[in-house]
């Protein structure tokens, strides 16, 4: 581990921390690693209480080796299959039409908007359906997640809800486009997709065990069951930063991680989104700085998870920040991991 110092920031990152959790602002924060120019520069774990998709596991004392709930940060993981899977020649391309990828359900195709979908409205989430995640919690059985995953056919549950916005104007946030984009990678993989990201990418970036929950049938929750370790999480980062290239092996497609990370869709006034990966700007002060421009603005590309589940990439910074935390279904759970990486991370970059 390099220090914080050696590698641009403050040498009291930890304290800074510790701090934050001292003074409650920040609450339930299991863990925190911060990478910078390659190296770990800050690793730190807590005592908290979890839960593991509705599941309680108590008191948890957490470890550089426990896994952890990433909720929907699993839909950028799903992100990164894809274009492993389209270079082996086994998905659609984007350009291809959805409802060709799944012949069981043609009959939808008559409506004309369903017809008009394509591969990239799944991987942009701009498909333009009734689709409600966002304003009903996922203890309400009426949130549009919790409905597919209870539905008799959950792929024709997802094709199936009703066109309201024509498809490619409008991001609207939708578990079920990730879940299409996992049935298509386990269909044309002939894998699980746990197996297929196990194969693929976690054993050649050298992670750690893994988890991918499953419902009733054995299929996976594409859109949020991965369960990985803190540290593996910053290696996808990692990853992400060295445009799909890791330890001299490319892995994804560096041409997939541009169009992954490539602005298609404004989600609100502050993020955007691209293929399960979002982008944004960080305005933050750099205290050592000239008196005329202390502040600073970095571009990042992110991917986000209920309970706090947080993964930071800052190209211009050369940093990574991953966040877990067990903080689900709260109104403020993005508190937290945001006052980490704003009055920790980036208040002690030099």
């Amino acid at each position: 581990m390099q220090s914080p110092d050696s590698a641009g920031l403050a040498p009291d990152l930890s304290s800074k921390l510790d701090a934050l959790v001292a003074d409650e602002r920040i609450w339930n924060v299991h863990g925190v690693l911060v990478v910078r120019g390659g190296n770990l520069v800050l690793e730190r774990y807590f005592d908290g209480t979890d839960w593991s998709r509705g599941r309680s596991l108590g008191a948890v004392a957490f470890g550089p080796d426990t896994l952890h709930d990433l909720r929907s940060v699993s839909k950028s993981i799903v992100g990164l299959l894809y274009g492993i899977a389209l270079e082996r020649g086994r998905v659609p391309p984007p350009e291809a039409p959805l409802l060709a990828a799944f012949p069981a359900y043609r009959d939808l195709a008559a409506d004309p908007a369903r017809a008009r979908w394509t591969v990239h409205n799944a991987l942009t989430m701009t498909m333009g359906t009734d689709w409600d995640e966002l304003s009903v919690p996922y203890t309400d059985p009426t949130n549009s997640e919790i409905e597919m995953d209870r539905a008799s056919d959950r792929y024709r549950y997802v094709l199936g809800r009703p066109v309201v916005v024509e498809p490619g104007t409008r991001w609207i946030y939708s578990g079920g486009a990730t879940a299409l984009l996992g049935r298509m990678i386990s269909q044309g993989t002939g894998k699980s997709l746990h197996d297929f990201a196990s194969e693929a990418l976690f054993d050649p970036l050298g992670m750690g065990a893994s988890e991918w929950l499953t419902d009733a049938r054995g299929d996976e929750f594409a859109a949020s069951g991965l369960r990985l370790r803190p540290r593996d999480l910053a290696r996808i980062g990692q990853l992400v930063l060295r445009g799909g290239e890791l330890g001299g092996r490319r892995i994804v497609p560096k041409e997939w991680i541009a169009r992954a990370t490539t602005l298609y869709v404004s989600c609100d006034e502050v993020r955007r989104y691209g293929y399960q990966w979002y982008m944004g700007d960080m305005t933050f002060a750099v205290p050592s700085g000239p008196r005329w421009n202390r502040n600073r603005l970095e571009r990042y590309q992110g991917a986000y998870g209920n309970g706090g589940q947080r993964l930071w990439v800052f190209p211009g910074l050369d940093m990574i920040v991953a966040v877990t935390a067990g903080n689900y279904d709260t109104p403020d759970q993005r508190v937290a991991p945001l006052r980490v990486l704003r009055e920790a991370v980036l208040a002690s970059v030099r």
